[in-house]
C-alpha cells in the first residue's frame, strides 16, 4: 500500500475527530494553544496504538485467510467506508459532549479512534509497513483534531457531516482498488 493510499486513510478516519474538535473550537473559542495541543496528541496516540493493535489482531488470522486477505481487506474498507455514509446522514451524540474533562478526552479519543482498529486489522492483510503506516495515521489526526479546533472557532460545526460523506467515499474507494489491484 502507498504512502498516498495510507495518506487518504488518515484523512478519512480524522473526520469523527475533527467533527469533535470543531464543535468544540465552536463551543470554546478562549482554548490556548496548549488545551488544542493536549487534544490532538490525545486523538493522534489512540489512532496510531489502534492501528497497531489493528495489526497485531489481524496478523494472527492472516496465516488462516492468506488465499482470500484482499476480500477481508476489502470488506472491512468498505464496511467501515459504509458506516461512515450510514452515520453521517444520522445525528451523534458523542459530538456533542464537551473535552475539558480527562475523562471525557480518554472516551472521545478512544470513540473516535476504533475505526483505526479496522484499519489496522486490515493492514495485516496487505503489503504495508503497518508502523510507518499507523505513524502517518497518527500525525495526520493530530494535525487535523488541531487544524479542526481552530476551524471550528471560525466557522462552527457546518461542515462535520460532509466530511464524513468525503471520508466513506474514500474508504470505499481504496476498498475497490485493493480488491481490483489483487484480482488484476
Amino acid at each position: 500500500m502507498s504512502f498516498w493510499s495510507v495518506f487518504l486513510i488518515g484523512i478519512a478516519l480524522s473526520f469523527d475527530g475533527a467533527a469533535v474538535a470543531a464543535a468544540n473550537g465552536a463551543r470554546h473559542k478562549n482554548w490556548n494553544f496548549l488545551k488544542v495541543l493536549k487534544i490532538g496528541l490525545f486523538f493522534g496516540c489512540f489512532h496510531f496504538l489502534m492501528v497497531v493493535v489493528g495489526e497485531l489482531i489481524g496478523s494472527g488470522f492472516s496465516a488462516f485467510i492468506n488465499g482470500v486477505d484482499h476480500w477481508v481487506a476489502f470488506v472491512l474498507l468498505v464496511g467501515l467506508g459504509l458506516k461512515m455514509l450510514w452515520e453521517s446522514f444520522g445525528t451523534v451524540k458523542e459530538k456533542q459532549v464537551d473535552i475539558h474533562d480527562l475523562k471525557i478526552l480518554l472516551l472521545l479519543s478512544v470513540a473516535t479512534s476504533i475505526d483505526a482498529l479496522v484499519i489496522g486489522i486490515s493492514f495485516a492483510f496487505v503489503k504495508v509497513n503497518f508502523v510507518l503506516a499507523a505513524l502517518e495515521i497518527g500525525l495526520i489526526i493530530f494535525f487535523i483534531t488541531i487544524f479542526s479546533v481552530y476551524i471550528g472557532k471560525k466557522f462552527g460545526e457546518y461542515w462535520g457531516k460532509k466530511a464524513e460523506i468525503v471520508g466513506g467515499f474514500v474508504l470505499l474507494a481504496i476498498g475497490i482498488k485493493i480488491l481490483v489491484t489483487h484480482l488484476l
